[in-house]
């Protein structure tokens, strides 16, 4: 993973563009990490849609997968609450 200070990515845009098609570039500011810079696939292979409980249940054949959990027992206790 490469750093560049925001002198250096706006002094050579083009070198931190090419340095993202490795991986991800952190952008410091003030000695700080402040952004990060990384290719338009590797933006959308972690912001990807997530799908909903609903939609993961309605999977098909997931009605023939064998799912029997154990039965845990869980046995409460009086709280003292003077």
């Amino acid at each position: 993973m490469s750093t560049l200070t925001s002198r250096e990515l706006n002094h050579d845009v083009s070198s931190a563009k090419k340095a993202a098609q490795d991986g991800p570039v952190i952008i410091t500011d003030r000695g700080k990490p402040s952004h990060v810079l990384m290719t338009y696939d590797d933006f959308k292979r972690l912001s990807g849609k997530r799908g909903s409980l609903i939609e993961a249940l309605s999977m098909p054949g997931l009605s023939e997968i064998d799912f029997s959990p154990e039965r845990i027992e869980i046995v409460s206790r009086a709280v003292d609450l003077s």
